[in-house]
């Protein structure tokens, strides 16, 4: 993943003709089928909802996502600390 000058992880998201979406700076993706992917990356959690979405590419070593469909909206939320590992989530 490439860094600013402050050594903080960089993040750039490109929308082409809202059909084709290109994010870096992606950690993982948590969910996503045809009408919404949820991505965690080094800004927040990304929500990009629309029509025919499938991932294209997406690689952890360099945190690059590449998403193709009808792109409605994308939105943020701010990072959130972990509350625990696999089994608390499972269990609220």
């Amino acid at each position: 993943m490439e860094h600013n000058a402050a050594g903080v992880i960089k993040q750039s998201l490109i929308l082409e003709d809202k059909r084709f979406l290109s994010v870096s700076g992606v950690e993982d993706v948590a969910s996503f089928d045809e009408q919404t992917i949820v991505a965690q990356t080094v800004m927040g959690e990304l929500t990009v909802a629309g029509s025919e979405l499938k991932i294209n590419s997406f690689s952890t070593q360099t945190g690059d996502l590449s998403v193709e469909g009808n792109i409605v909206t994308l939105g943020f939320s701010d990072r959130a600390e972990p509350s625990g590992g696999f089994f608390s989530r499972f269990l609220r």
